[in-house]
């Protein structure tokens, strides 16, 4: 009997031996290599330039989860977690023995599992090897924990255990958490936050700040409590941490940007993990703001809605977007009108001028501006000027900056509507998908329908020297070139464009004299308004970006008078100098590889100035310098014959000076000279964060009649239409013949 107990004895030794054995081996062998690789965030999360999370989508088994390595997470978050759920976690081996001896005297006495021992390291093996709530389950728990704990080190068990510990409503990981609760990145909580979130994991589908925000707030000053006793931070700082209020919401993910997020989740791509978009989180709330300020104001002229997109000019990158000034309407909000079709009136003109300029016409060339009927498939077509007037004779220059109708169509007719459709294809406009017999002459005024990001990037292609690119959602890497474009029209006939639409002295028989469409630095900027007043229409480029805004209504209902200039155009002025305040608009010159000369030459006629009409300069290609002025002699003007019937009417031509308008017939030099635009005493400052070199304003004057003006600074010549602002009081001068006007004006900082 004695010899069969010892036999026994040697069988259990040699027993647990060799399970003693087996289980080092097993602690010591290598864990499998894909056991720790980061869960792959299934779900999007589509987040702004800067990280900050625009909108995202669950992963297939509607969990919301993103790793984020230990590194990148805030200190405070994984003091508290410790504190809360493991405070002996860097001194033992995976396993906590007076927890386990602590657990095992309250489940004796309660008769039943009350408390569990888990250390963090059990926590991960749990969620990394589920197993039951079970001994057998506890067990299997320990035996990973020890294996984890001798081949992984504590930093690298705390990131399994932050990225994969459910925190409620579906959210998995910390960063998902905070994204969730807070919507901020778990890179920067607050000490207040960090230990919400670590007293929520006992119980995160009860207590968490979506559901129980005061059982949430009592957790949390529990875990604060705790950092107390480990002396992790002073009493003042652990008190603001529990002032802070439990902002709890609905739980529901962030949904910013709508209209952007939902034209990249539409554009039929899978997108998975982060993405990282080229949207500036903070200009796009502004414009968002911007967008229902013009809404609310212009709603008693019949205007409901409005669209804005913002693009940097060399990625094409896509900085703000809105598409409706709410996308939770239920009367429309869902509809985007970036790209939503409509007629964008006169903002495609650019686009025909350009083609002209590669066609041999200058921004000097006369263009007729004379009641004209022009035969076409569909019958006599006779357009009309917005102010229902005729000017005669004009310089393409201010036909394209005044946004005169009559010469687009005459020089569409020249032209060809075929080769401006082609132009316009190339410029981006996919939207222009019928025939050129489709859309006629019409073309030139805008009667073919197009989208805001079309118009936007169709600008950008003149600003960026006549090339087309796409737009680029995501967020181009820095330094990273733009590919290979398409050519729209030639480097000197953009420049030429661009020079054009950011001449204010061009827009003045047009618009007169205050427009939106100055911004206290060089923009190129065009306005346009669609048939019976149904839509608005505001654009304006500069070197580094540019805006494209909408105005109207989604139902196609005519607003009451509203124009490109009073509707679009307010809107567009606000935008753009909210982009400016984010990133300096540059200096939008003349580019040195344009080609291009400058030549003085008459305002009337276009050709080169000769002595007896005023002038100013013109940019040119070589080659393409016009010939002495044959119209203008000591006594008087001769016009070419297309224009005596119109003169006969005693209308006004545009020749420039302060009005932009002389007298065909030459009159003596004036009594009643003044400056228009500048006022004695006017006060300027300049734009934060623009090149004060870019600041400038016209030089205007009324009452010169066919007298050329000249102007001083400070009793020094000056020869330009517009004065760079300079810090200082100055006097500025205009004078005709023997007539003159002075103000003085200060510029401050």
């Amino acid at each position: 009997m004695r010899f069969a107990a010892r036999r026994w004895r040697r069988r259990l030794t040699t027993l647990g031996l060799a399970s003693s054995a087996v289980l080092v081996l097993w602690i010591r062998w290598p864990l499998p290599a894909e056991l720790l690789a980061p869960q792959p965030a299934e779900g999007l999360v589509v987040v702004d330039r800067f990280g900050e999370v625009l909108r995202s989508t669950r992963a297939v088994d509607g969990s919301r989860r993103r790793w984020l390595s230990i590194g990148e997470m805030d200190p405070d978050l994984l003091a508290t977690f410790v504190a809360a759920e493991d405070r002996r976690f860097y001194t033992h081996h995976g396993v906590d023995p007076l927890a386990l001896l602590r657990a095992l005297r309250q489940d004796l006495g309660a008769g039943r599992v009350v408390s569990g021992a888990s250390t963090i390291t059990m926590q991960v093996a749990r969620l990394l090897v589920p197993s039951g709530r079970t001994v057998l389950g506890k067990a299997a728990q320990v035996l990973w924990a020890l294996r984890l704990d001798h081949q992984v080190s504590k930093q690298a068990i705390l990131e399994q255990y932050l990225n994969r510990i459910p925190l409620g409503e579906a959210a998995i990981g910390v960063e998902a958490a905070a994204q969730l609760y807070f919507g901020v990145s778990a890179r920067e909580l607050s000490l207040g936050q960090a230990a919400t979130l670590a007293g929520m994991a006992t119980a995160p589908g009860r207590i968490n700040p979506a559901r129980d925000p005061a059982g949430a707030a009592r957790r949390r000053d529990l875990v604060l409590g705790r950092l107390v006793r480990s002396h992790y931070e002073t009493a003042p700082a652990i008190d603001r941490a529990a002032a802070e209020p439990i902002r709890g919401g609905s739980g529901s993910s962030p949904f910013l940007a709508p209209h952007f997020t939902s034209w990249v989740l539409g554009r039929g791509a899978p997108l998975r993990g982060v993405v990282s978009t080229s949207i500036d989180g903070p200009l796009q709330r502004t414009l968002e703001a911007e967008v229902r300020h013009t809404v609310a104001e212009l709603r008693t002229f019949g205007a409901e809605q409005a669209a804005v997109v913002v693009l940097e000019n060399r990625t094409g990158g896509i900085l703000g977007w809105v598409g409706s000034p709410d996308f939770f309407d239920g009367s429309g909000g869902q509809v985007d009108m970036v790209v939503g079709r409509r007629q964008p009136g006169s903002t495609l003109k650019p686009f025909l001028y350009g083609l002209a300029f590669d066609r041999g016409f200058t921004p000097a060339s006369i263009l007729p501006d004379v009641a004209t009927v022009f035969p076409t498939a569909s019958g006599p077509y006779a357009p009309r000027n917005y102010d229902r007037r005729y000017r005669g004779p004009v310089r393409a220059r201010e036909a394209l900056g005044s946004s005169l109708n009559v010469p687009a169509v005459a020089l569409a007719s020249r032209l060809g509507v075929a080769p401006l459709l082609g132009v316009l294809q190339r410029a981006g406009f996919r939207s222009l998908d019928r025939r050129a017999d489709f859309y006629g002459l019409g073309l030139a005024l805008g009667n073919g329908e197009v989208t805001l990001l079309e118009l936007a990037n169709g600008y950008r292609a003149l600003a960026n020297a006549g090339v087309w690119r796409p737009v680029e959602w995501r967020m181009v890497p820095s330094g990273e070139q733009p590919g290979e474009g398409l050519r729209v029209v030639s480097t000197a006939a953009a420049a030429q464009v661009i020079d054009i639409l950011a001449d204010p002295t061009a827009r003045l028989a047009g618009f007169g004299e205050a427009t939106p469409l100055e911004f206290g630095f060089r923009a190129a900027g065009k306005t346009g308004t669609s048939r019976h007043f149904t839509d608005n229409w505001a654009v304006a480029t500069t070197e580094r970006f540019t805006v494209a805004v909408w105005v109207g209504n989604f139902t196609g209902r005519p607003m009451a008078g509203v124009s490109g200039v009073t509707g679009a155009g307010p809107l567009l002025q606000r935008a753009v100098l909210a982009t400016a305040r984010r990133y300096p608009p540059g200096r939008l010159g003349m580019p040195n590889d344009a080609g291009l000369v400058a030549v003085r030459v008459c305002r009337l006629s276009g050709m080169a100035a000769g002595h007896h009409c005023p002038a100013y300069p013109e940019w040119f290609r070589r080659g393409t310098v016009p010939e002495p002025d044959s119209w203008f002699g000591p006594g008087g003007v001769t016009l070419p014959e297309e224009y005596l019937e119109w003169a006969g009417r005693g209308e006004p031509a545009l020749a420039g000076g302060g009005t932009g308008m002389m007298a065909v017939a030459r009159t003596p030099t004036p009594a009643g000279l003044r400056i228009t635009s500048l006022r004695n005493g006017d006060r300027f400052r300049f734009v934060p964060g623009v090149d004060p070199s870019a600041a400038t304003v016209g030089l205007r004057a009324a009452g010169a009649g066919s007298a050329p003006i000249r102007w001083l600074v400070d009793g020094r010549p000056h020869r330009e239409s517009r004065w760079q602002l300079e810090l200082g009081r100055h006097r500025i001068t205009a004078m005709a013949g023997t007539a003159r006007d002075d103000v003085e004006v200060e510029v401050l900082p």
